[in-house]
């Protein structure tokens, strides 16, 4: 960090101390007519007003059902159009919306519900595509629910004493469930005092958003993140995109996911933009939205460029309006990145780095930055964070262009894990900074770049999937006695998940039943792609596994498969 960057860190007052409540009224004096939602599929369009106005419906809804400041509100949805009037309803009167991953199944839904404390959940029917539903989900994991009163409407379940309230964000009715339109009409009819009661105690520091990461220790961890977080990342974020209100921004990336709701809606509102919806992503729908809406700025990960580039109607659609952009989540291939640059119209498109505990971002490239930069560094040092690489063993700061760990501090620096003080402690050093777990270096300008990675972390098409929870969570197949997982490099989604399985004697499992085993329960995105039974892994001297080992091994094997040999 350049002596300029400090001096800024300790004279410079932040973006804002503002709460998200309070925001939103600032831009409702500004411009309240501006479109701040729009789903170009329906043509459903919200100005900031319209949008505030309903969110404050809900969030007296709320109150009304007994979900007060401080409790938490999990949001189970594709990215519907409520999605955001939850959320921000929840903010603006002190509630805290726990984000939960679309393709969540029982066995991870039940964990974030318990860990969580949740005292509401809002969920849809299910992920359109993804052959489950959402109720039958919750429903094996709590049937209870299904009992539930529908004159009470309390939800009472032995695994989750915290839980009270089940809603379902449409019309439909459902037995002891609260829905959208009857949370809309309870908050309508009722006077402002609770809200406004309640407004007044929110602190910029207080948790706004808690989004699950994968644990290293086998376990998500809620990451706890403020209205200062988020609101103040957001900003630099558009900064560094030279966003303003004219800008409209294409956000086909999930909002429970700190692509969605950080970089891209924290940046959108944070500027007076507009933000322009998918419900779930599709290369021929995200096309129409930038033509349809003259989007200047659109986000995704490289297989979402990747598809949109090489869909077969590409080359109808006028893509001129096309300006800046993100792609992030997984690393950025050169050659795609100059296509965007030329194909897509984006001249200004950036790279982001960080992660959900840092709100995420803590570097990033910006438009100024020439195309050797954009592809193939991380950028510089976010504005107000202190960025370092420092030797892992050691934990001195590491010369220039020399490899280390890249740690970060500042503003952006998560509260912590939920109810996880210990895996705060190794996260988070005593001195502040973030521990990433990646390896990395920074150039005599301040330029950051990966080299490589501490923590055995897969990532695949923008998740982050941790070996050791997938591991955990292989341990309880019957016909199971030992797993290790591997990543290996998979040219669409960046890597793919392969599990070598150790059985119990006799046991008469394939790997189809382990993929099967895992398909009912985990996310697809978890389910291994290859899975390999064998009789033992590769050990050092001193007995531990040697997983680089097992990623040779894998590539070998896959080789071997696809040549058709044994």
């Amino acid at each position: 960090m350049s002596k300029e960057q400090a001096n800024m860190i300790e004279n410079e007052p932040l973006f804002t101390e503002l709460t998200m409540g309070e925001l939103f009224d600032r831009q409702l004096e500004r411009d309240p007519e501006r479109e701040f939602l729009v789903y170009p599929d329906r043509d459903l369009r919200f100005t900031y007003r319209q949008f505030n106005d309903r969110a404050r419906n809900i969030a007296k809804g709320l109150l009304e059902i007994g979900f007060g400041p401080g409790d938490h509100l999990g949001i189970w949805a594709r990215n519907v159009p409520d999605w955001l009037t939850y959320f921000f309803a929840s903010a603006m009167m002190g509630g805290v919306p726990v984000t939960i991953n679309t393709y969540y199944k029982s066995h991870e839904l039940e964990y974030v519900v318990g860990q969580s404390d949740m005292k509401a959940l809002a969920l849809v029917d299910g992920y359109k595509g993804g052959n489950y539903s959402y109720l039958d989900i919750l429903y094996e994991i709590a049937p209870e629910i299904r009992d539930t009163s529908s004159f009470t409407r309390k939800v009472k379940t032995p695994k989750f004493p915290m839980l009270q309230s089940i809603i379902y964000m449409g019309p439909e009715k459902h037995r002891g469930m609260y829905n959208t339109n009857e949370l809309t009409a309870l908050g309508a009819h009722a006077p402002d005092d609770k809200l406004d009661a309640a407004r007044k105690n929110i602190k910029n520091t207080d948790m706004v958003n808690m989004q699950y990461t994968s644990g290293t220790t086998g376990f998500p961890k809620g990451v706890m993140l403020t209205h200062r977080n988020l609101l103040n990342n957001g900003f630099y974020v558009g900064e560094r995109m030279k966003y303003t209100a004219i800008d409209r921004v294409c956000i086909p990336v999930p909002l429970f996911h700190c692509f969605g709701i950080s970089l891209g809606i924290m940046a959108t509102i944070t500027h007076g933009c507009t933000a322009v919806m998918l419900e779930q992503f599709d290369p021929l729908d995200a096309l129409t939205a930038v033509e349809k809406e003259r989007c200047t700025s659109i986000y995704g990960v490289p297989t979402m460029f990747i598809s949109e580039m090489t869909h077969p109607l590409f080359d109808k659609f006028d893509l001129k309006s096309l300006r800046t952009g993100i792609m992030a989540g997984s690393p950025c291939p050169v050659e795609w990145m100059e296509k965007a640059q030329t194909l897509m119209n984006m001249r200004d498109i950036c790279i982001t780095y960080g992660m959900t505990e840092t709100s995420p971002a803590f570097t990033m490239t910006s438009v100024a930055d020439n195309i050797e930069r954009k592809t193939s560094t991380l950028g510089q040092a976010m504005p107000f964070c202190e960025v370092k690489v420092v030797n892992p063993e050691t934990g001195a700061a590491a010369g220039v262009d020399v490899p280390g760990e890249l740690c970060c501090r500042g503003y952006n620096v998560m509260k912590g894990y939920y109810k996880m003080p210990e895996e705060t402690a190794k996260a988070i050093d005593r001195d502040g900074w973030m521990h990433s777990g990646d390896l990395g270096t920074v150039d005599a300008f301040g330029y950051y770049r990966i080299t490589g990675r501490l923590k055995d972390m897969i990532i695949r098409g923008g998740e982050n999937i941790y070996p050791r929870e997938l591991e955990e969570f292989f341990y309880k197949m019957p016909g199971v006695r030992d797993v290790q997982v591997v990543g290996v490099p998979d040219e669409v989604y960046g890597e793919a998940v392969v599990a070598f399985v150790i059985l119990h004697p006799g046991a008469d499992v394939t790997p189809d039943d382990i993929k099967d085993y895992a398909g009912a329960k985990i996310s697809p995105l978890k389910v291994p792609r290859h899975v390999f039974i064998v009789d033992g892994f590769p050990l050092t001297a001193s007995g531990k596994i040697m997983k680089f080992k097992l990623r040779e091994q894998a590539l070998e094997l896959i080789e071997k498969n696809a040549a058709g040999t044994s």
